[in-house]
C-alpha cells in the first residue's frame, strides 16, 4: 500500500508499504477516505520531535482519519464492511488504575496513532485498529468524519471548563483548535467569546463563525481592549495556541475565580506564569489531555446541525501532494486553516 512517512526535518516520501492484516479477532481494516493535518503532525515535521517525544526517521504520521471498514475480525460485531467510520487515534489498555476509572486518555500504556513508539500513522491507504476505536460515523460526510478528532479536542475543553451557559469567554488561537473551542462553546450557550490570532485570516474565519470580538496581538494590546469592553474580566480563558504570550495574556484576562484550560501544545519545554498574580486571583488552571469519551457527542452535535465544522477544510491534497501541504502549513500560506489529504 502507499503510505506517507517522514524521512527527515522537513522531508517527507511516499512510499510503499506492506498493508496491515488483521492480528486480534476484535480488530478492523480499515481503508482510509480523509485524513487532517494536525498541528503536532507539524511539530514532528518541522522539529521532529514535542518534548521528549523524539521521532526516529523514517515515521509514519497522523492520526486524524475517516475510513470505511473493508474486514472485521471473528469477534468484532459492531460494524460490517462498507461502513464509514470515525477513528479514536487513542488505543487505552483498558486495565490499568487510570483505564477502570474511566481515564482513559491518560492510560499508562495508552499507545497513539502516528506517535513516535507507539503506533503508526494513518497517512496511508490501509489501518487496523482494534473495533472499540471506531465509532458510527452515520450521517456524516467523510470530510465532517476527519474533523471529529480535533473537535473533539475542544468539546473536551469546553467540558472541563464548567458551565459555560451565559458565560463569557476568551480564546486565545484561532487555528483548528481554537475554532473548535469556539464551535463547542457556541453550542454549550457561552455569551460572549472574544478570539485573537496573529493571523488575520483567521481572526475573520471567527468573526463570521460566531465571535464577538477578534483581535491581533501583534498590532493591538488585546488585554486592555478586551478589559475595555469586560471591565469585569473574562469568566474563563482558552489558551489554544501554546505561546508563552499568551499564557501571560490569559491571566491578566481571566477575572478573579476563573478559569484558565490549557489546550495548545508549547514548542518549548517548559512554561511560566507570575504565580503571585495567580494566587492572588485565586485561579483554576485546567490542562486538556487530548479527549476522553467525547466522540459519539461530538458526531451528534454535527448531525443535529448544532455545529457546522465544513469551513474549516480550506485545503485539499492527493497523497503526492503532501510534502506541499505540509509546507503550506508551516508557512501558514494561503490562507490555510485546516489541510485534508484525500486518501481515496
Amino acid at each position: 500500500m502507499k503510505a506517507i512517512v517522514l524521512t527527515g526535518i522537513r522531508k517527507i516520501e511516499l512510499v510503499e508499504r506492506p498493508a496491515p492484516a488483521l492480528q486480534h479477532p476484535t480488530d478492523i481494516l480499515l481503508k482510509i477516505m480523509r485524513v487532517g493535518i494536525c498541528g503536532s503532525d507539524l511539530h514532528y515535521y518541522t522539529q521532529g520531535q514535542i518534548g521528549n517525544q523524539i521521532v526516529s526517521f523514517p515515521y509514519s504520521i497522523g492520526h486524524e482519519c475517516s475510513a470505511v471498514v473493508t474486514d472485521i475480525g471473528k469477534q468484532a460485531t459492531r460494524f460490517k464492511p462498507g461502513d464509514l467510520v470515525v477513528v479514536d487515534p487513542s488505543v487505552s489498555c483498558g486495565v490499568c488504575d487510570q483505564c477502570r476509572l474511566g481515564h482513559y486518555h491518560t492510560c499508562r500504556k495508552v499507545r497513539f496513532l502516528g506517535c513516535p513508539g507507539q503506533l503508526e500513522g494513518c497517512l496511508g491507504e490501509f489501518l487496523v485498529m482494534p473495533e472499540d476505536c471506531c465509532y458510527s460515523a452515520r450521517g456524516l460526510s467523510a470530510d465532517q468524519a476527519a474533523l471529529v478528532e480535533p473537535l473533539t479536542i475542544g468539546y473536551y475543553a469546553v467540558q472541563l471548563s464548567g458551565d459555560l451557559k451565559g458565560k463569557k469567554i476568551g480564546i486565545l488561537g484561532s487555528g483548528p483548535i481554537g475554532l473548535s473551542v469556539l464551535l463547542t462553546a457556541k453550542a454549550a450557550g457561552a455569551s460572549a467569546i472574544y478570539m485573537t490570532d496573529r493571523l488575520d485570516y483567521r481572526l475573520d474565519v471567527a468573526r463570521q463563525q460566531g465571535a464577538a470580538w477578534t483581535g491581533n496581538p501583534d498590532r493591538t494590546d488585546i488585554v486592555a481592549d478586551i478589559i475595555q469592553r469586560e471591565p469585569l474580566e473574562l469568566d474563563v480563558v482558552f489558551e489554544c495556541c501554546g505561546q508563552q504570550t499568551a499564557f501571560e495574556q490569559a491571566m491578566k484576562l481571566c477575572k478573579p475565580m476563573g478559569r484558565i484550560v490549557i489546550v495548545g501544545i508549547p514548542e518549548t519545554d517548559q512554561s511560566c506564569f507570575p504565580v503571585h498574580d495567580a494566587r492572588r486571583k485565586g485561579l483554576t488552571f485546567i490542562n486538556v489531555r487530548r479527549q476522553n469519551e467525547c466522540i459519539d457527542h461530538v458526531i451528534d452535535l454535527i448531525n443535529e446541525g448544532r455545529i457546522r465544522p465544513d469551513f474549516m477544510i480550506t485545503h485539499r491534497f492527493g497523497m503526492d501532494q503532501a510534502a506541499r501541504a505540509f509546507e503550506l502549513l508551516a508557512a501558514y500560506g494561503d490562507g490555510i486553516i485546516k489541510a485534508i489529504v484525500d486518501v481515496n
